[in-house]
């Protein structure tokens, strides 16, 4: 193997398409900031005690992980932000009211995952904490839709489930942990032959009830029918109406709301609501989320949560190859007027390169189409 070569699903980014993250990667830490999320920068590795606590079995196994040769205990390159976030609320900032947080940097995955199919995705995301109420869930999303709207995607469909759903038809049927966990699986997949092997020990009642959360999907009329088809209770009741709340608050003329309660990505960890979004030109969901209440828990304190993230790398995709910014050529000089020049375009935003003496001049590779030349006896910006 040449010694060059990276593992497999691990990718240089190269100049253009290292720019465009990084000048979308501002806007979007910006629009979080004037909503009044702050910044958090939490670190690549941590002990895998506090790293996976509450987040289940589908994050244990996403996780690197390695000995710290300090300590010999066994800590974890980080496959998402988002307990980290959540230790910092609980732990480290300590708030007793509502708190905000965002952050943006690259997560590492045992295997590849999201839009990119890479081990290395670029993660932003935005979490809310310290409020249990349905508005946060409507900020949080309405922050996720114009966070993608700026991104350039200005169709989107945003589709909602809720975990409280399956987890009521889980405790009214008395379903043993592994049968739980095998029918969520066959939920999540679409599998209704198989969901309907693993109900087929169960009270019909119970067996219609399961079978029916897979065709509980569509527009928002599908609220009426689960409450047709499914048992009439108080976390049932209170499940659809929050879908109903946001699905109404979320419907615009740029969003399309959907609904499917067979969706159960993360149930060991979403406490609630969950979502994700979708445009045209993508093949999956571009940013997930949902409502954790539990997390905290691990870490001193079970704090009301809600956030969401996406892979900003993925995000781009669709947008086809990014192309770097021609900036301007100067010549190698040491001339006064020609220096004032040069920093006065800088400070403009400008892209200056100064030539270095006895080197050949390229500006292709120097991503250059302009030059300063003296036209005059002054210094002037020239087109080459």
């Amino acid at each position: 193997m040449h010694n060059w070569l990276l593992p497999e699903y691990i990718e240089d980014v190269l100049p253009a398409e290292a720019a465009r993250l990084e000048s979308y990667r501002r806007q979007l830490l910006d629009l979080f900031r004037v909503h009044g999320y702050q910044y958090i920068v939490p670190p690549m590795m941590e002990y895998v005690e506090s790293l996976l606590t509450g987040t289940g079995h589908d994050l244990d196994i996403a996780t690197f992980k390695v000995v710290d040769q300090l300590t010999g205990r066994l800590m974890g390159l980080r496959a998402d932000t988002t307990p980290q976030a959540a230790r910092i609320d609980a732990h480290m900032l300590n708030h007793q009211g509502v708190c905000r947080l965002c952050y943006a940097g690259t997560v590492l995955r045992t295997k590849p995952d999201g839009l990119a199919r890479t081990r290395e995705p670029l993660q932003l995301g935005a979490e809310l904490y310290g409020h249990a109420g349905i508005e946060s869930d409507i900020e949080v999303q309405r922050l996720m839709v114009k966070a993608l709207q700026l991104l350039g995607m200005r169709t989107l469909f945003v589709d909602l489930s809720h975990a409280a759903i399956f987890a009521s038809l889980s405790h009214m049927a008395q379903l043993g942990v592994q049968q739980e966990q095998d029918l969520q699986a066959a939920l999540q997949a679409k599998d209704i032959a198989l969901v309907e092997e693993l109900v087929a020990n169960l009270p019909e009642k119970s067996r219609r009830h399961f079978v029916a959360l897979t065709q509980l999907n569509g527009g928002i009329e599908v609220l009426e029918q689960a409450r047709d088809l499914l048992p009439a209770s108080e976390a049932m009741e209170q499940a659809l109406l929050e879908l109903e709340t946001v699905a109404k608050a979320l419907s615009s003329a740029d969003v399309t709301v959907t609904i499917d309660l067979s969706e159960l990505r993360g149930y060991h960890y979403h406490s609630g609501m969950v979502f994700a979004a979708y445009a045209k030109g993508y093949a999956g969901p571009i940013a997930l989320g949902g409502r954790y209440d539990e997390v905290g828990a691990a870490f001193g304190r079970a704090r009301p949560a809600t956030g969401f993230s996406l892979d900003l790398r993925g995000a781009l995709q669709a947008l086809g190859p990014a192309a770097l910014h021609k900036g301007i050529l100067a010549p190698a000089s040491t001339d006064a007027e020609l220096l004032l020049l040069i920093d006065t375009l800088r400070s403009q935003g400008q892209v200056v390169v100064e030539a270095l003496p006895d080197m050949p001049v390229n500006y292709s590779e120097l991503a250059c189409d302009r030059t300063l030349q003296k036209v005059d006896g002054r210094w002037q910006v020239v087109a080459v």
